[in-house]
């Protein structure tokens, strides 16, 4: 692969890795903040919103190639 194309690809990756760093720590925010509200299905937001935010710095600190 090109350098060109690599440039790209990586700040993709990043870009990426960000947004579902933010979207899953302001949504594991808000969800824990709000048990009171979502009472039985908190523990699977937890656990998906984990997932996202697991997945987010697994993307910022990937090395692509």
């Amino acid at each position: 692969m090109s350098e060109e194309g690599s440039f790209g690809l990586k700040l993709a990756e990043k870009f990426f890795g960000f947004i579902l760093l933010v979207i899953g720590a302001l949504g594991l925010y808000y969800t824990v903040t709000s048990t009171t509200v979502l009472l039985s299905v908190t523990g699977l937001f937890v656990v998906l919103l984990i997932v996202l935010v697991m997945l987010g710095i697994f993307l910022l600190t990937a090395k692509t190639e």
